[in-house]
C-alpha cells in the first residue's frame, strides 16, 4: 500500500466503529481480529459455515453470520449494506468476489475494500467500483524477499515507486557518532526522521545525538539512495564459520543466511 491510497483513508469518517468483513480465510480473520482489538464492532460475514464457526467460537468478530454474498437479498437481511466500510476478504474466488463487490458497491456502500489475487483480479474489482484494492500475498511476497536480501532494513513503507521511508538498524560505521557527523544528507541522500530510545522512536531528533548499534533509525529518501547505506549481513567462509562484514544494500544478494 502507498501513498496513492490516502485519498481513500482521507475519505473515512473518524467516528466510523463498525466494519463488515467478507469471506473469513486467513487474511479476513486477521482483519476482523485485529479491527476487533482496536475496539470496533465487526460483523463477519462467509458461506462457509465452518469458516463462521471459527470466527464465533474465537470470539474474533462481534457479529458472526452465513450468507451468500453473491445474493443481494442476503446482503441486504444481513445487515452488511448498513455499514459505512466493507471489507470483502474473498481472493481466491474471482467470480465470487467481483459479484460481492458489485453488489455491496451498487447498494450504495460508501467505502469498499477489496482483496486481490492478481493484477487482473484487482483491475477488475476496481471496475465494478472497489474504492480500494489491496494484495496482501503480493506485498507480503516483496516483504520477505527484502528481509532476507535487505537484512537491515526492519519496515518499509513506499510513497511512490522510486521513494521510500525505511526503519533500518543503526550499522556499525555509524556506532558513537551523531547525526550531524555523519552527514547523511550529503553523503548518502538520505534524512533521518526518527531515532530509537528507550523502545521509543523520537521524531526529528536533534543533530547532535549520537547513534548507537543495536537501534533503529528511520530514514526517508529514494530507493537508490536507501540502497546505499551501509548493512551488517551476516556472511559464511568457506568452512562453514560466520563473518560480519559490511554491504551496501545493492549487493545483497551476496548474502548468504544462517
Amino acid at each position: 500500500m502507498d501513498i496513492s491510497s490516502l485519498s481513500f483513508f482521507r475519505s473515512l469518517r473518524h467516528e466510523n466503529k463498525q466494519f463488515a468483513v467478507i469471506g473469513l480465510g486467513r487474511f479476513g480473520r486477521s482483519v476482523c481480529s485485529t479491527l476487533d482489538r482496536l475496539g470496533h464492532e465487526v460483523l463477519a460475514a462467509d458461506k462457509d459455515e465452518e469458516s463462521v464457526s471459527h470466527v464465533r467460537a474465537n470470539n474474533l468478530a462481534a457479529h458472526c453470520i452465513q450468507l451468500d454474498s453473491t445474493n443481494p437479498l442476503a446482503l441486504k437481511e444481513s445487515g452488511i449494506l448498513e455499514i459505512d466500510t466493507v471489507i470483502v476478504a474473498i481472493g481466491n474466488f474471482l467470480e465470487e468476489s467481483i459479484i460481492t463487490t458489485l453488489n455491496v458497491k451498487e447498494a450504495g456502500v460508501k467505502h469498499v475494500v477489496a482483496k486481490a489475487s492478481s493484477e487482473v483480479h484487482g483491475t477488475l474489482l476496481k471496475k465494478v467500483g472497489a474504492d480500494l484494492v489491496v494484495y496482501p500475498e503480493a506485498e507480503m511476497g516483496r516483504a520477505l524477499a527484502r528481509s532476507l536480501t535487505q537484512r537491515g532494513i526492519l519496515e518499509r513503507f513506499e510513497l511512490d515507486p522510486d521513494n521510500s521511508i525505511v526503519e533500518v538498524m543503526v550499522p556499525e560505521e555509524f556506532d558513537g557518532k551523531t547525526i550531524l557527523e555523519l552527514k547523511l544528507r550529503g553523503h548518502y541522500g538520505v534524512n533521518v526522521i526518527a531515532v530509537s530510545h528507550d523502545q521509543k522512536f523520537e521524531i526529528n531528533p536533534d543533530p547532535n545525538q549520537k547513534l548507537f548499534k543495536g537501534s533503529a533509525i528511520v530514514v526517508i529518501g529514494s530507493n537508490k539512495n536507501i540502497s546505499r547505506l551501509p548493512i551488517s549481513c551476516d556472511l559464511f567462509n568457506n568452512d562453514g564459520t560466520s563473518v560480519t562484514t559490511q554491504l551496501p544494500l545493492h549487493q545483497s544478494s551476496e548474502v548468504k543466511l544462517k
